[in-house]
């Protein structure tokens, strides 16, 4: 999982300098497969992964987001009832 997170890192970066008013293009490219990899994670990927420090690329992507607050409140707004889901089924949230 972090591995292909870190794939998102260039697409990221890109949704940066592309972002056009309201509509970020790349975030939803972005989104969609963060949603896919929580999809089609097995419980035990995404446990393994929950321990693993993250990645400079990772790293880097949470900076921008926390730097674009309308940006994250779109990607958290779009990746969050999925991927909440798919933790709650692996008892990683309560």
């Amino acid at each position: 999982m972090i591995k292909q997170l870190s794939l998102l890192t260039g697409a990221l970066t890109l949704a940066a300098v592309s972002v056009a008013g309201a509509q970020y293009p790349v975030l939803d490219m972005v989104a969609g497969k963060v949603i896919q990899k929580y999809q089609t994670s097995t419980c035990e990927q995404l446990w393994e992964a929950r321990g693993k420090p993250k990645s400079e690329e990772e790293q880097r992507i949470v900076g921008f987001l926390k730097s674009d607050p309308q940006m994250r409140t779109d990607f958290i707004n779009r990746i969050a009832a999925p991927v909440v889901n798919k933790m709650f089924e692996c008892g990683l949230v309560p």
